[in-house]
């Protein structure tokens, strides 16, 4: 039955923060593959994303998780201007470490490492949590990423003055807001719907 419960036995569910590649294991059963229409590969937009658990639980709204998954790609993949890839996914990785998910700040922080080639100031956000200091410019980055988790009415005008002294313009502020706030909702959505595993264990 589709909407029973899953308990999963994860004994290798990781309990700290890292850049490993991890698993996610839902705890409502997604829709097989088999089972998608071409209304749901819509959705997906990316026909690849039907071989995630995660993917295919949202698209049972499949109009929602488009709308979705094109605001994500907006934020993170259309880099042309504003924020470079780097500042954008340490956003992502921030919010995700303030808010406890630990598999969502795995993927981004392994972007940030990637984007930035920043590995020890990354981990450093992981190990030692968002008050960690990674140098003026990353460090208003983070503390206005966390004031949007905490409660986007935290947000204000120290945080934009913050951003600008550290050389960002009013593009690449967006930016910011849009990375953490868009990662301040999806962090809801995975430790809601699941929880990480290690790859070898799923």
């Amino acid at each position: 039955m589709r909407d029973s419960v899953i308990v999963h036995d994860n004994e290798n569910e990781p309990v700290v923060f890292t850049q490993d590649e991890l698993g996610w294991l839902p705890w409502l059963e997604p829709f097989a593959e088999a089972e998608l229409t071409e209304r749901h590969f819509a959705g997906l937009v990316d026909k690849a994303r039907a071989k995630s658990d995660y993917f295919r639980l949202l698209v049972r709204d499949p109009e929602v998780l488009e709308a979705r998954t094109k605001t994500d790609k907006d934020i993170f993949y259309n880099t042309a201007d504003g924020l470079p890839r780097a500042e954008r996914e340490l956003a992502a990785a921030a919010t995700s470490r303030y808010n406890g998910c630990i598999y969502c700040a795995s993927v981004h922080s392994r972007f940030a490492t990637t984007y930035s080639k920043r590995r020890d100031d990354v981990q450093r956000l992981l190990d030692e949590g968002v008050g960690a200091d990674l140098g003026a410019r990353w460090n208003a980055v983070v503390k206005a990423s966390v004031a949007l988790a905490s409660t986007p009415i935290a947000f204000g005008e120290q945080h934009i003055e913050e951003l600008r002294a550290v050389g960002l313009d009013d593009a690449e502020i967006v930016d910011v807001i849009n990375s953490a706030s868009f990662f301040n909702w999806a962090n809801r959505l995975m430790l809601s719907l699941g929880e990480p595993t290690t790859l070898a264990a799923k």
